[in-house]
């Protein structure tokens, strides 16, 4: 399912290179506001349902945003089929920048590349995407007062806005990508989860709950993922050797 015509007029539209918040938050792609809240459209629609490995950030920031529409509009120019673009836009966009890089060395030192038959974890983002993955506890861009959400303020279950994407977007993509590994990152996320495991939704043993977020601005990123370093890889263990 892709949304992207109905967005293509607009998108098409933009000019070429790098997109600014000025262009890209207007009301052509806002989705819905809430009070400080405001929620804008991405082409990220695509779910890999055969996927072994699915990644979970709280909410596209503006860098994955800016990639994902400009990735877009130059593929509606090249005539991409629009069942594509969301795909490509997700390639690109997803975990883009730094939280890339900090992502892929967590992984590594939990020995998931292993289990999947690869070399490094750097592979599912390039050559292997095949097996990963990656989506949103809300699929689309949230910022608060013009700035990337956080998570926190406020929390995804004590905002009826943003609990209703969870429940209606994401929650559907959770049961359709069956057989994955599933990673929340961060606490907002891994809460989110939790939630719909105690509700049977979903199993827990497939659920990674003690990842930290890989953001740069995660100052405890090192720390929390030390901690549980040990016990992640052995759930990891046991979920690939069941």
């Amino acid at each position: 399912m892709t949304q992207i015509e109905k967005y293509e007029p607009f998108i098409r539209s933009l000019p070429s290179g790098r997109l600014s918040k000025e262009q890209l938050f207007v009301k052509e792609l806002l989705l819905e506001e809430a009070g400080a809240m405001s929620i804008y459209y991405v082409p990220y629609e695509y779910v890999n349902v055969k996927a072994k490995l699915m990644i979970i950030g709280i909410t596209p920031g503006f860098t994955q945003m800016e990639v994902a529409i400009r990735s877009a509009r130059d593929d509606l120019r090249e005539g991409v089929p629009a069942e594509q673009i969301d795909e490509r836009a997700k390639a690109l966009a997803s975990f883009a920048g730094s939280m890339r890089t900090h992502l892929i060395e967590m992984l590594n030192q939990l020995e998931l590349p292993l289990w999947l038959g690869l070399g490094s974890s750097r592979s599912l983002f390039e050559e292997r995407r095949d097996l990963l993955h990656t989506t949103s506890a809300i699929r689309y861009p949230v910022f608060i007062d013009g700035k990337n959400y956080t998570g926190h303020s406020p929390p995804i279950l004590k905002s009826e806005t943003l609990y209703r994407y969870a429940e209606s977007i994401f929650l559907p993509e959770l049961l359709a990508v069956k057989d994955a590994l599933i990673i929340p990152l961060g606490k907002s996320v891994a809460e989110v989860v939790q939630l719909f495991a105690d509700k049977g939704w979903i199993d827990s043993q497939r659920c990674l709950f003690q990842m930290p977020h890989p953001s740069g601005a995660n100052g405890h990123r090192k720390k929390q993922f030390e901690q549980h370093k040990a016990n992640m890889k052995q759930q990891i263990r046991d979920w690939f050797q069941k």
